[in-house]
């Protein structure tokens, strides 16, 4: 797989929709051309959607939960024929619910998915930016890494997992060319809350949550500004944010109790 033209190229990983498909959309409008990977079908409506905005666009269908697919997105990175000038690391999944009565199967792919794919993938785009002594990548994390998550376990806990990759990965690279980005968003208006069976939840129910547009432009001008850290979306939402990075665990794993316990959407 070659792409024939001379602008920046981007991957995007989890770009078939939310905020992956946004910022795909931010790469595409400010001159990139882009690789975008996910596993399912909304993909190719994606991958056309974005070369309307001028951008050539390579789909991969792969998943990333899986080592032959994160093998198979980095052979079309690799064999694009050019190199890349950023990356965003998108891909994820949550689960909610007890943990004591949540699929194991299911959660087992969201630390497959949100840190194994962001480990394997990410390794590969750091290696070869870093020989190249150039680079963006941005990690997709959550508000959810700065606190406990009850009934969010889990994903709460690979997204921790994220935020500290990305932020020791960033103080690795600084001197080797590579800047490296973390976005943290709120609660944002995607399918998450539906795949995540988190619907009846006060975190769910709300009507306040974000534009994936508007945290994705802001993650994007982040990534561009070469900052650590991005709390993105509403006021609201990096205030939150920033609270929760400042709360104790345990006052914080009961606030955070109430608003992603089971049923408490109804209340």
């Amino acid at each position: 797989m070659t792409l024939p033209t001379d602008r920046p190229l981007a991957l995007v990983t989890g770009a078939s929709s939310g905020i992956g498909l946004e910022l795909a959309r931010q790469f595409a409008e400010n001159g990139f051309d882009l690789i975008v990977a996910a596993e399912d079908d909304e993909l190719d409506a994606a991958a056309e959607t974005l070369r309307g905005l001028g951008a050539h666009v390579s789909p991969v269908r792969a998943d990333l939960s899986r080592y032959e697919g994160c093998e198979l997105l980095v052979a079309a990175v690799r064999g694009a024929g050019r190199p890349l000038a950023a990356a965003a690391l998108n891909a994820g999944v949550g689960v909610g619910g007890a943990f004591t009565d949540t699929d194991l199967s299911r959660e087992l792919e969201i630390v497959a998915l949100n840190c194994g794919s962001t480990v394997h993938v990410g390794k590969a785009v750091a290696q070869d930016m870093a020989n190249r002594g150039e680079g963006r990548i941005l990690i997709t994390s959550s508000v959810a890494s700065q606190a406990p998550q009850p009934f969010q376990a889990v994903y709460g806990a690979s997204k921790a997992f994220t935020q500290h990759l990305a932020l020791s990965l960033r103080e690795e690279l600084s001197d080797r060319g590579v800047s490296v980005t973390a976005l943290l968003p709120g609660p944002t208006d995607t399918e998450f809350f539906d795949r995540g069976d988190l619907t009846d939840t006060r975190l769910g129910a709300t009507d306040a949550k974000d534009d994936p547009a508007q945290v994705a432009r802001q993650g994007f001008e982040g990534l561009m500004k070469g900052e650590a850290s991005v709390f993105a979306g509403s006021l609201a939402s990096k205030a939150m944010g920033r609270l929760s990075a400042i709360t104790p665990g345990n006052v914080a794993a009961k606030l955070n109790r109430k608003m992603a316990e089971p049923g408490s959407g109804e209340d």
